[in-house]
């Protein structure tokens, strides 16, 4: 029997299939590449001599010396200056981005477009621009480099995801809800506060995560601000990865990539749960 040969939509959609896998492919498999040689017994990462929690006990145990004050690792202090930095990055990033978006929503002023553009260039001009340019503003004004100038750094390329997140809800919004809830006494802060927030809550968790996610990952910025005593994760990665590689690195990135996944999975929750709680009973 002669084998029919696809055709028309169906041999398209057979190659728009094939390419999407190849692309999934280009993008999962060296993830699960690191989690597999995370509990790689080898001490040289690209070989594989058989299974073992012996890197995951590792770090465990100096993790617990860290806190311990046992035994001071530069491994776990450089991973706790990234949540420190990243947390606070959100956090600041969260409060410019939603008020940011709020306004530029509500009022409109004649430099409005002008405003608009130059919040998001930090999206787009290449970091080690942005580094430099940073470095000689902290100099400039005789800052000293710690923690205050990483964050500060971060916060100027995080805030616009933050931002774009919330203008895009807010394109969607009806007008009636804000002056439904002032015509029943509401004042603007309350309105914005009980309204609002809930209604953009989707948006504003979308741009913590995306925040906290390029927070942890920056390199390049962090490397032009840090200080002696505000090394992050990466930049400690960076430096270890040119000494060879370290089996640690893939424990350490396993344990990110779950933080990460558990961090998504409570961010849907929580979107969900929003999404129900403004459904009529």
């Amino acid at each position: 029997m002669r084998s029919r040969t696809p055709s028309g939509m169906r041999l398209v959609n057979l190659l728009l299939s094939g390419w999407t896998g190849l692309v999934f492919l280009f993008l999962y498999l060296p993830i699960v590449l690191l989690v597999v040689y995370s509990f790689n017994a080898s001490r040289l990462a690209i070989v594989w001599e058989g299974f073992t929690f012996r890197w995951y006990e590792q770090l465990w145990h100096e993790f617990t010396a860290h806190l311990a004050d046992e035994r001071r690792s530069a491994l776990i202090e450089s991973m706790g200056n990234s949540v420190i930095i990243a947390a606070a990055t959100t956090g600041l990033s969260v409060l410019l981005g939603t008020a940011g978006g709020w306004l530029l929503h509500r009022y409109r002023f004649p430099a409005l477009r002008t405003i608009s553009t130059l919040i998001f260039i930090p999206m787009i001009i290449p970091e080690i621009i942005m580094g430099i340019s940073l470095l000689i503003f902290f100099k400039t004004v005789e800052m000293e480099l710690g923690f205050a100038t990483v964050i500060i750094s971060h916060v100027t390329f995080c805030f616009p995801f933050v931002l774009v997140a919330v203008q895009a809800r807010l394109a969607g919004l009806d007008p009636s809800l804000e002056e439904a809830a002032m015509d029943l006494g509401a004042t603007p802060l309350k309105a914005f506060w009980h309204v609002m927030v809930p209604y953009l809550l989707p948006a504003i968790i979308s741009g913590a995560l995306m925040s906290f996610t390029l927070s942890m990952d920056e390199l390049i910025v962090t490397y032009f601000t840090r200080g002696p005593k505000s090394e992050t994760l990466p930049i400690k990665v960076y430096g270890m990865a040119k000494v060879g590689l370290n089996p640690l690195l893939n424990t350490i990135s396993t344990v990110f990539i779950v933080g990460t996944a558990m961090l998504v999975i409570c961010a849907e929750l929580l979107k969900g749960t929003a999404r129900r709680s403004r459904e009529p009973g």
